[in-house]
């Protein structure tokens, strides 16, 4: 059976939940990121982007490209809210959803066809998520998770793209290798040196001289540039969450020791996180007395992979959740809600030296370990 596969893409997605709050806003550039020297760009208007600004950009030398634009210190409490409205109107309508970030899903759509319009079935669903979160949203429209990301990309500022299966190889070769998921900067500048610069140059390239030059890898994203990608949309309610517990020799009502083991596994459930580029947007801690009584609590959380924004909520949950007058006999903590998203997405209110910091943190706890560097 053929695929049908639909991508939906926030447009600007920071930017866009400012100017729904602020009308004045649009039109004019808008940078959203940390507002210190030391701050890094989160992401940016289109109007902003013309000036070279970019996510990613430290912020002194956007303000330096782009003085005229309005700066603003990202919210990711407001950001995850709508983030959330958008993903309840599409768990309302789609048979098989995939949350892959805040701001974009996948939808399988396969076997629709039967029934409705595919095409005409994502135009009304764009236009609910418009008409009820108020947010512009691109989507793209193939037989894959490949072609249908760089379709709505192609559709991007707030369009919609479908691209047949017929017509999938002419609507790529025309195209940047850039344009392929999996191509990052330096394997651009490899490909580029050897006169590869478009998806229809890479794609008559014999598979063998790909992963001659760059490995398994390499036939990867010739297999993208042929419009082949098997890789299924994830129903979003099985992603897993993950989680660590642990059983104290002896029960005990020390609670310096139980919130250093709590703080102990924020760490190494961050860790995890990072390493894996997913976000958690909902925690849970659990306590478990000496009577065998289990209680647990959860909380809704801004998407984080940062220990110190986890550890706080970890903290004022076992301080709701535990009696002082019982003795503990195991505490737990999971983290659900996961989403791919890079870490920096939290850092509206710190610098980068704390980015640089969790970087070097985890070069480290991969060479030697989890436990080689942790908080005291």
């Amino acid at each position: 059976m053929e695929r049908t596969v639909l991508h939906l893409d926030l447009d600007t997605f920071f930017v866009s939940v400012e100017r729904l709050l602020h009308p004045e806003l649009e039109g004019r550039p808008v940078v959203v990121g940390g507002m210190g020297d030391r701050g890094v760009v989160s992401t940016c208007s289109y109007e902003a982007r013309r000036f070279g600004v970019h996510s990613a950009m430290p912020m002194r030398m956007a303000r330096q490209l782009c003085a005229q634009a309005v700066f603003i210190r990202g919210d990711m409490e407001l950001y995850s809210r709508y983030s959330r409205l958008v993903t309840d109107i599409i768990a309302d309508a789609a048979p098989v959803y995939e949350k892959m970030s805040i701001d974009e899903h996948y939808l399988d759509l396969t076997g629709m066809d039967r029934f409705h319009d595919c095409q005409l079935w994502s135009h009304e669903l764009r236009q609910r998520i418009i008409h009820e979160s108020g947010l512009p949203i691109s989507f793209g429209l193939s037989e894959n998770k490949t072609v249908a990301k760089i379709a709505t990309g192609e559709a991007k500022p707030n369009g919609e793209k479908q691209v047949p299966i017929p017509y999938i190889n002419s609507f790529l070769d025309p195209l940047s290798i850039q344009k392929i998921p999996m191509v990052g900067a330096k394997t651009y500048t490899l490909l580029s040196s050897m006169g590869v610069e478009l998806i229809g140059t890479l794609r008559r390239i014999p598979p063998q001289a790909m992963e001659q030059v760059l490995g398994k890898h390499g036939i990867d994203i010739w297999k993208k540039a042929n419009g082949h990608d098997n890789t299924p949309v994830c129903p979003y309610q099985e992603r897993k969450s993950i989680s660590k517990e642990r059983t104290f020799e002896q029960d005990t009502i020390d609670v310096t020791a139980v919130r250093q083991c709590l703080s102990h596994m924020v760490e190494s459930l961050g860790f995890e996180l990072r390493s894996q580029r997913k976000l958690a947007g909902c925690v849970t801690v659990k306590i478990r007395y000496s009577s065998f009584d289990t209680h647990d609590m959860q909380q809704r959380i801004p998407y984080t992979a940062f220990d110190h924004v986890l550890r706080d909520a970890v903290n004022s949950l076992f301080n709701r959740l535990f009696n002082r007058r019982l003795m503990i006999r195991l505490v737990g903590v999971r983290l659900s809600e996961l989403v791919s998203g890079m870490p920096q997405l939290n850092l509206f209110d710190d610098n980068i030296e704390m980015t640089q910091l969790y970087a070097a943190m985890d070069k480290i706890k991969r060479r030697f370990g989890e436990k080689a560097i942790m908080r005291c």
